[in-house]
């Protein structure tokens, strides 16, 4: 994609240490030119799509980028000024996303891997990059296929081939993926914003999907729309094996 004009750099921080490109580079001793830092946010929204950010960089090249920190670490208004200078900083980026019906008919881990083939064929666009280093502790990106007598959606055979390296904390320690976060929250939230426009009782500009008290309550008093992820508990109100269900805690 086009790189966006470059705006000025956050005034402000964060107490936080700083991700590093430290173990991006150790990729280059294997062989490796081209990483993609990759992170999801809205895994545990109530409404909404989850959303994936793919950021690729040359590890032969790449230097650091000051105020990138995890996109929960950081103001509206820091992430939004970010996005153009992670654009232009990196090599290649993307971010997909996979709406709550889509959740609801193939499951959450599916509908991560749809965002993600989709973020990934974005920056497929340009380049290809020949390792990807994923938050987390399970590679829901590129899953090992499996028999199974459902077909795994997967963009018409598209997504990611190339290696997967998992790292729990990467979104905090690893500026590849922090900027990865950035990129898709700032468009995430965006949507949520836009949908609080035709929506505006459960509070999406501010709660952006997530399981806020006043968003359950929200759908207690009005009900659920189609941007809601149906297959989950909404309300407050429990529902029958509520315990069994995907957890909503989370980014």
């Amino acid at each position: 994609m086009t790189a966006a004009p470059a705006r000025q750099r956050p005034k402000t921080g964060t107490g936080s240490k700083a991700p590093t490109l430290r173990f991006e580079r150790s990729f280059a001793a294997a062989g490796h030119k081209v990483l993609a830092g990759c992170d999801e946010v809205g895994r545990g929204a109530l409404a909404g799509p989850v959303s994936v950010g793919l950021v690729a960089v040359d590890l032969a090249t790449v230097r650091s980028l000051k105020g990138v920190r995890d996109s929960k670490l950081l103001s509206v208004s820091d992430r939004e000024t970010l996005v153009p200078l992670i654009k232009k900083w990196s090599l290649g980026w993307g971010v997909g996303h996979a709406s709550a019906a889509e959740i609801d008919l193939h499951g959450i881990m599916a509908a991560l891997r749809l965002a993600g083939t989709r973020a990934w064929d974005q920056v497929c666009s340009d380049l290809t990059p020949d390792v990807v280093l994923l938050d987390g502790n399970y590679n829901w990106l590129s899953p090992a296929p499996q028999a199974s007598l459902f077909d795994v959606p997967n963009d018409d055979d598209g997504g990611c081939l190339a290696p997967v390296h998992t790292k729990i904390k990467a979104d905090m320690q690893c500026l590849s993926v922090a900027a990865a976060s950035v990129l898709a929250k700032v468009e995430r939230d965006a949507m949520m914003v836009d949908y609080a426009v035709t929506h505006p009782q459960y509070g999406w500009e501010v709660n952006k999907g997530y399981a806020t008290a006043s968003h359950r309550l929200a759908i207690d008093a009005h009900g659920p729309t189609p941007l809601h992820r149906m297959s989950w508990q909404l309300g407050s109100r429990p529902e029958p094996y509520a315990a069994d269900q995907e957890s909503v805690v989370g980014g």
